[in-house]
């Protein structure tokens, strides 16, 4: 009769037959021999070329931009508005980058061309913007992509500012500043890109057709005022004369203008 441990040993040879790595444990050094060290293993992780743009050890890097703005510009706009708060201080909130796409709605190569050119710029995949209404007369149905944009906020967006204000806009042809005057009235302003080729990131001869952006800048600001000031710290370079700091005077036309046409029309 057998006893109780040969059978044990017949069941655990017959076991190990059908699965022959089932004897080795889990805890085995010669499979992990860095088990100790596991919390320090890096894993490599592959993604696409097209939603990666940035890596995150990058991203998460100080800006310059931001540093400048901490540790230099709070100070000056806290004494030049006598803020008592430095959180009272206009800052700016985000970015949207607007580009239309034109005849690239039509073509699925050319819309993801341009999307992948606007990538390359801001440093963030941008989206669809599709029309809501159908339009006949200008050919457009509802659904349809007109354009493409994208909203930076935090690194990224002091980062494409930085890049704008030091390398795109200087690189525009006949560049003498740009409009004081395009505030909205609540501190937000806007500037008009007419080709996105000043950018480093996009060589001329690789577009096939020059396209142009609209950058809005959101602050905080509650006037146009401190936000042209604290755009004009950051390195905006705005045209000199004009802007919301300055007043506006028309010229007064005189009284007897009006009344001599009038007279002698009647005559």
């Amino acid at each position: 009769m057998a006893t109780i441990p040969s059978i044990l040993n017949s069941t655990s040879s017959s076991f190990l037959s059908h699965f022959p790595f089932s004897h080795s444990p889990l805890s085995s050094p010669s499979l992990f021999p860095h088990r100790k060290n596991h919390r320090n293993v890096v894993f490599p992780v592959k993604a696409s070329g097209a939603a990666v743009l940035v890596e995150k050890s990058e991203a998460e890097n100080v800006n310059r931009l931001k540093t400048t703005y901490n540790e230099k510009i709070i100070p000056l706009l806290m004494e030049e508005f006598s803020y008592t708060n430095k959180h009272q201080v206009p800052k700016v909130d985000k970015i949207v980058v607007n580009c239309g796409i034109g005849d690239a709605a039509q073509n699925a190569k050319g819309l993801e061309a341009a999307m992948n050119d606007l990538a390359k710029i801001t440093g963030q995949r941008p989206i669809k913007t599709r029309a809501r209404a159908s339009v006949a007369t200008f050919k457009i149905r509802e659904g349809q992509p007109l354009g493409i944009a994208v909203t930076l906020r935090g690194n990224t967006m002091y980062s494409f500012l930085d890049r704008v204000v030091n390398l795109g806009l200087p690189r525009t042809r006949d560049f003498q500043g740009v409009n004081p005057n395009s505030f909205d009235g609540h501190g937000n302003y806007s500037i008009g890109v007419t080709d996105q080729s000043v950018f480093p990131e996009i060589r001329y001869d690789a577009i096939g057709k020059p396209r142009g952006m609209d950058i809005c800048i959101t602050t905080t600001a509650k006037t146009d005022q401190e936000s042209q000031r604290l755009l004009a710290l950051m390195g905006m370079p705005f045209r000199e004369g004009g802007g919301p700091a300055t007043i506006v005077r028309k010229k007064k036309l005189k009284s007897h203008h009006f009344d001599a046409k009038g007279k002698g029309g009647r005559k």
